[in-house]
């Protein structure tokens, strides 16, 4: 009884300083402040979901962004200026590239799962995606914009115009311009599909009216569909685009800050800009590429 006795005296003597070693170790570690490291200080701390590759899942339906450019031979590859960056952001980590392709709403849920690393995808830093990962500083900045036909053009002088009942809205699913829509055509039969490529689809066969799109790709799609018609411009509060970074991952989120700053100090986010416009206005598919055909 004695020797229990001095067990149990022992233990709440020392449980309370082992708790409070654990707490304070654990303070240290979330207080560690990776802008203050070497860059090669750095690469030591990032851990990724693969050791040694940096995982990106992002959603190819969003030229100039993302998408696939098609080869003289037919073979696709992975483009745009989100890709780019993400080669640059890999590169400068000293990571290896592993991109997984999937739609919008996928690589939102990916990044919160941290099943990714990256989300790169369009991203705008609208408040409730804030709750499932971490922004990186703005990388572009582009705009919004209402689009149409040439045919309904002259409907729409406001947006005020666009609140019509009559009216079939279309916005992606998932996206801020779906908040948009919500937000200044709430009267209108609002839709949501899955892909862009979708709503232009729909927009062309004249079985929406309307879709509210960012402006850089409606000016891409317009070069391919010159019937498309960008009327009015949106304006938004969380303008411009950013990479989701899985949630928590501080380390990470500084590399990624610091190979954005970088590649728009010496000028190849800009270059990454100018080659994805060029080559969105060539042989492009967009949205997920069709399964092989199984063998039997």
């Amino acid at each position: 009884m004695k020797k229990l006795a001095i067990i149990l005296i022992i233990a709440a003597v020392c449980l309370p300083l082992f708790a409070a070693a654990a707490t304070e170790e654990a303070a240290t570690t979330a207080a560690v402040d990776y802008s203050a490291m070497s860059l090669d200080q750095l690469k030591a701390a990032i851990t990724t979901k693969t050791q040694g590759v940096l995982t990106v899942a992002t959603s190819p339906d969003f030229a100039p962004y993302e998408f696939y450019s098609i080869a003289e031979d037919g073979t696709p590859s992975l483009a745009g200026f989100d890709m780019s960056l993400a080669k640059y952001i890999a590169d400068y980590l000293g990571l290896k590239l592993d991109v997984i392709p999937m739609d919008f709403d996928g690589t939102i849920m990916e990044v919160q799962k941290k099943n990714v690393d990256l989300g790169m995808a369009g991203y705008s830093p609208a408040p409730e995606r804030a709750e499932v990962m971490e922004f990186s500083i703005i990388y572009y900045t582009g705009g919004q914009s209402f689009v149409t036909t040439k045919a309904n053009a002259e409907k729409f002088k406001t947006l005020a115009d666009t609140n019509n009942k009559a009216y079939t809205i279309a916005a992606q699913t998932g996206s801020i311009q779906m908040g948009l829509a919500e937000e200044n055509s709430p009267n209108a039969d609002i839709i949501a599909l899955v892909k862009v490529t979708d709503i232009i689809a729909e927009l062309l066969a004249g079985k929406i009216t309307g879709a509210y799109i960012e402006t850089v790709v409606a000016e891409s799609y317009q070069k391919n569909y010159p019937d498309l018609e960008i009327v009015l411009p949106v304006s938004y509060e969380e303008e411009g685009s950013v990479v989701g970074v899985a949630k928590g991952n501080l380390a990470l989120l500084e590399g990624v800050n610091r190979a954005i700053k970088a590649a728009l100090e010496d000028g190849s986010m800009a270059a990454f800009v100018a080659e994805a416009n060029e080559k969105a206005t060539g042989n492009i598919l967009e949205g997920l590429l069709p399964e092989p055909e199984k063998k039997d």
